[in-house]
């Protein structure tokens, strides 16, 4: 793995020096955009709109529009000399148990890895003090031009930082709630249900559309189609439906 950020993380008068790894990479199918009539691969260039021409990524920079319309350029040193205590540092600003946390809130995660002799000790006593408290550490980092909330947890004796969306993005949705009221009956149908498909192993679940995909590129490249799989319909009686599931989990249990 290839560190994305370097730093250190500021707990009062605590200091550690430390490395962000990416924790995690989307491996999504291979499709490509293409021009639908013959194929040929669809480009996105790098045009200026003002004079037309293509440019390198070393021509660009970042631009800030003002109220009056005219555009601020910003180039990387501009961007580097910004005055932002969080630059290098993932500032500790208190703690807070997880469960005070929205899992809406959470964005992406990285590794936290120490770096140097010096920072061993610390990071390993931070580690162990988050895991005896069960709290999380919630502090400020700025990582590629955006100074982001984040927490800090440990896992397996390691540091994992992830980072939170501000408040103010996170969409109000209104009220989607369903306003048809359910029975204690089917409530403790629910409850069977989900007492007999407790217990699932994530290593073990994998990505059905890629491998779906995949056939289905199998096919049109001989010249074939597939038959598309059957959705499911809506339920008609919720009652039956739920004691027919419950029926069907035990069997499956029970035929492992």
């Amino acid at each position: 793995m290839r560190s994305i950020w370097k730093g250190t993380i500021s707990f009062s008068l605590v200091t550690v020096s430390v490395q962000l790894f990416a924790a995690t990479e989307e491996h999504g199918p291979g499709l490509h955009l293409v021009h639908a009539v013959d194929g040929g691969r669809v480009r996105h260039k790098r045009v200026c709109e003002l004079d037309g021409q293509q440019l390198t990524a070393q021509e660009t920079a970042r631009g800030w529009e003002t109220p009056d319309g005219r555009t601020v350029v910003l180039d990387e040193a501009d961007i580097a000399a910004l005055p932002l205590p969080t630059k290098h540092v993932i500032d500790v600003v208190g703690f807070l148990d997880a469960d005070q946390v929205d899992p809406l809130m959470y964005s992406r995660p990285y590794w936290v890895a120490s770096q140097g002799p010096a920072s061993q000790r610390p990071y390993a006593l931070f580690t162990e003090a988050l895991a005896r408290s069960g709290r999380l550490a919630v502090c400020k980092v700025a990582i590629r031009s955006r100074e982001r909330l984040a927490v800090l947890r440990p896992k397996h004796g390691m540091l994992v930082l992830h980072t939170l969306l501000w408040p103010e993005e996170i969409r109000d949705p209104g009220d989607l709630s369903s306003p048809t009221p359910v029975t204690d009956r089917e409530l403790r149908l629910a409850e069977m249900l989900m007492d007999e498909l407790a217990g699932v192993d994530i290593d073990q679940l994998h990505d059905e559309y890629a491998a779906a995909l995949e056939q289905l590129v199998d096919a049109k490249a001989v010249g074939e189609g597939l038959t598309p799989a059957l959705e499911p319909g809506p339920v008609v009686d919720l009652m039956a439906a739920l004691e027919e599931s419950v029926r069907a989990a035990r069997h499956g249990r029970d035929g492992e």
